[in-house]
C-alpha cells in the first residue's frame, strides 16, 4: 500500500489515501536541460527534419532562463553524467 496511510481502530484497519507527491521541477532543473540538448545537438542525436523544432524549443528555454536568472540565486548547473 505505498503512499497510503494507515490506522488501526477497533473496528480494524482503516486506510486513507495520501495526496500523491507534488512533481518538483526548479530552474536548475531547466539548466540542466539545456545543457542536455546543447550536448545532443553537438553529438548529433537529431536529424536535420527535427533539427529546427529542437532549435526552437532551445531558443524558448533559453529566453526563458535568460529572464529569470536575474531572479535566482547564483548556482552553477551541474553537468550530467553519461
Amino acid at each position: 500500500m505505498d503512499n497510503q496511510a494507515q490506522t488501526v481502530t477497533d473496528q480494524g484497519v482503516q486506510t486513507s489515501a495520501q495526496a500523491p507527491a507534488q512533481p518538483e521541477l526548479g530552474v536548475s532543473d531547466l539548466q540542466n536541460l539545456r545543457v542536455i540538448v546543447d550536448m545532443a545537438v553537438k553529438r548529433g542525436a537529431f536529424s536535420a527534419a527535427e533539427a529546427s523544432a529542437v532549435g526552437a524549443t532551445f531558443d524558448k528555454l533559453n529566453a526563458f532562463l535568460n529572464a529569470v536568472a536575474p531572479q535566482q540565486p547564483a548556482v552553477a548547473p551541474q553537468a550530467p553524467t553519461a
